[in-house]
Order: structure tokens, then sequence, then C-alpha cells
């Protein structure tokens, strides 16, 4: 007659060795290098482009409110004058002028107004809302700075030049200073339409899709 032997393991020391360990849980995916590194990269330049765009704002906000004071202070009266005339030149005979410095004006305001908004997009860098709205209103200031810029810019030339077949004489031989001053603010308000080309085709490129 022959014995076996039976040897029991007992459940508490099973328990003990799955003691601490999770169960049925799946190991979390790991993310792979190089996509972890494309990620890193796209949300880079764009962010990259919303601090440019903020720089390149603060230069147009320079130039715009450059324009519109110079041009809005400028006035000259010659030290000579007649009985019943006074040789003077300022920017409000003129209705080019006038449109120019109320056209800047509002640049101005809008460029400030606009800088939160680029503020945001430097936060938020994948953000769409605040740059879409950037890029429509940019998109219409360049219109205007750029009308205003160039009405004045025809009225400069015609200071510095005349036009002889319409008996339009160059002022600018008598009132220097006045001419000098409209030619810098015509300068620095299209500084400012260069500005916004460069904002539009920024906004551009930060919408597109990767």
């Amino acid at each position: 007659m022959s014995s076996s032997a039976t040897i029991a393991i007992p459940a508490d020391s099973t328990a003990a060795e799955n003691k601490g360990k999770p169960a049925n849980v799946a190991p979390a995916p790991a993310v792979p290098p190089a996509a972890a590194k494309k990620v890193t990269t796209k949300g880079g330049w764009k962010k990259g482009i919303a601090v440019f765009d903020f720089l390149l704002r603060l230069l147009a906000v320079a130039a715009a409110l450059a324009a519109t004071t110079t041009m809005g202070t400028t006035d000259q009266t010659l030290p000579f004058f007649t009985q019943f005339f006074q040789f003077r030149a300022s920017y409000d005979d003129l209705p080019a002028l006038t449109f120019f410095v109320i056209a800047n004006a509002i640049v101005s305001g809008y460029l400030v107004l606009s800088l939160p908004f680029s503020i945001i997009t430097i936060v938020r860098p994948h953000t769409v809302g605040p740059r879409l709205l950037l890029l429509v209103f940019d998109t219409v200031m360049v219109a205007l700075s750029s009308a205003a810029a160039s009405s004045a810019a025809a009225i400069v030339y015609l200071a510095h030049t005349g036009n002889s077949k319409a008996n339009w004489i160059a002022i600018c031989q008598q009132f220097n200073d006045f001419c000098q001053r409209i030619s810098g603010a015509v300068v620095a308000s299209f500084v400012t339409a260069i500005v916004f080309m460069l904002l539009v085709v920024m906004s551009a490129l930060a919408l597109r899709k990767p």
C-alpha cells in the first residue's frame, strides 16, 4: 500500500506575493520621442510668430502716432505778409491731409486695442478666435493706412514739384519746414502700412494647419 503526500500552499502566501500589484491595469502607452518633439516644435514656432506679432504692433503704434502728431501739428506762417493776405500753410487747408490725420488716428487707436489680443496669442499660441479677429481687422487697416498714405503722398509730391499745366506752384520753396514735416509723416504712415501687411501674412501662417 503506497501513500502519497499532498503539499498544501497556504492562500495567505499567494495573497502576500500579489499584495501591492495592481490587478488588470494596462500599462500606459509610451509617447514616441519623435511625436513629442513634433508637438513641442509646432507650438514653439507659433509662439514665436505671436511674439514677433506683438513687437511689430508696438512698432506700428509708434509709427502711426508719429504720423498723426506730426501731420496734426504742422503749421507754418511766413514772416512777410500784406495788409490783406497772410501766407500760411496748415494741414487742415487740404482735405487729403485732414483725412490722413483722421485715418492714422483710427489706426493708432486700433493698434493699442489690439495689443491685449496679441498677448493672448502669445499665452495660447494654438488659439484661433483672437488670431482670426486680428487677421480681419488688420486687413481693413492695411486698406485704410495705405489710402491715407497714398493720398497724402500725392499732395506732398505736388508741394515739392508743382504742376505747370495746372498752374500749381511748388510751395516747398517757401514753406520748407511745412514740407519737411508732412513728408516725414507720410513716410511714417507708409511704414505702418507695411507693418500691417507683414501682420496679415503672419496671421495667415499661424492659422495654417500643420
